[in-house]
């Protein structure tokens, strides 16, 4: 999630707990500590290494993200926290603890209701949870939020907080049931073109939880083939079609690569992160991209991937590459689809 909605997010956990604080100053130093909190988790993203690339995506949302470590969490910030803000408003360390425990843990569980993967029972298991009932980034849920904790600070009034904690259970509540209607409409659409669903995953678009992107595996002429498409759904169901791609196959789209390789492994690694959802980029024989992402919901220009190359020595690394670039008209083209309208 974004480090605006993780940060009110631990605001809004913080805000739970009124007699915490016993005046405005005080309100304000924990609703900051749980802002801060909650965005802290992400402080993994420096563990990473300048020879291996693929580093970092195993330790993004891996320990700190964990149900496990959000007591230390929560220490590690209430330590911190105190100094900068506790002592200066009067709060007990026992005060700015709990607000900074309670925010932290709201991390975690918000990352997970995303698609990317969050490894929310490390050290026991490294599955990548992932609910896939809210988009990286919306709006919808930050700005109420925003505007009920300031309203809890300007007022006083904890209904602002009990109000701000609704809306944060009722989104992703709204979430799931629209995930369950556009995988309905995505199970559908593969049934009408005569295809037999062998995996499926249905996401948010970006920013909004109107338009999904849906992709199916499936076999085709003896050939295991990805669909991808993006589905509107509201009061109205309208299916804007996608194209398809073939599904990676390492023997036949890499028959150079030595399975012994560093290369080959930071493949299988890739694979993990990706939970599997790989195909070789159309614009470049040697790239392998993660379909999952987008801007474009029904289209197959993924923002990130993994380079081979031929010449490599067998214990090099693979390279990781990043494209973000958005098309001139992008936005307009997903404002039609989040309106339902065509294109």
């Amino acid at each position: 999630m974004d480090p605006i909605s993780q940060g009110i997010v631990g605001t809004t956990a913080a805000q739970q707990f009124p007699k915490l604080a016993q005046n405005k100053r005080q309100l304000i130093a924990l609703s900051l500590l749980g802002f801060l909190s909650g965005m802290a988790p992400d402080i993994d993203v420096v563990i990473r290494s300048s020879e291996d690339p693929m580093l970092f995506l195993e330790y993004h949302r891996q320990f700190t993200h964990s149900f496990l470590f959000i007591p230390f969490g929560g220490l590690l910030c209430a330590l911190l926290g105190q100094w900068l803000l506790g002592k200066r408003a009067g709060l007990s360390f026992k005060a700015t603890y709990i607000a900074c425990t309670v925010g932290y843990a709201t991390h975690g569980l918000l990352d997970a209701c995303t698609s990317y993967g969050t490894l929310l029972l490390w050290p026991f298991s490294d599955m990548r949870i992932a609910w896939h009932n809210l988009p990286i980034v919306d709006p919808l849920l930050t700005f109420p939020l925003i505007t009920f904790c300031v309203a809890r600070i300007k007022t006083g009034k904890t209904v602002w907080s009990r109000i701000a904690l609704i809306w944060l259970l009722a989104f992703p509540a709204i979430g799931i049931m629209q995930r369950s209607h556009a995988t309905a409409v995505a199970t559908e659409l593969a049934g009408q073109r005569g295809h037999v669903i062998e995996r499926l995953e249905v996401r948010p678009g970006f920013g909004n939880l109107f338009v999904w992107k849906s992709i199916y595996q499936t076999t085709v002429n003896g050939e295991s083939t990805y669909f991808v498409d993006a589905i509107h759904v509201s009061t109205k169901e309208k299916v804007y079609q996608g194209t398809s791609i073939p599904v990676l196959n390492l023997q036949r789209d890499f028959p150079w690569l030595d399975q012994r390789s560093q290369q080959a492994k930071d493949v299988e690694r890739f694979r993990w992160f990706s939970d599997n959802y790989l195909s070789v980029d159309p614009a470049n024989p040697n790239r392998i991209v993660d379909k999952r992402y987008s801007m474009m919901p029904h289209e197959i220009k993924p923002f990130w991937g993994v380079e081979l190359s031929p010449s490599r020595s067998a214990d090099g690394y693979i390279d990781y590459t990043v494209t973000r670039e958005v098309e001139e008209g992008a936005f307009g083209v997903l404002w039609k689809m989040i309106r339902g309208m065509g294109l």
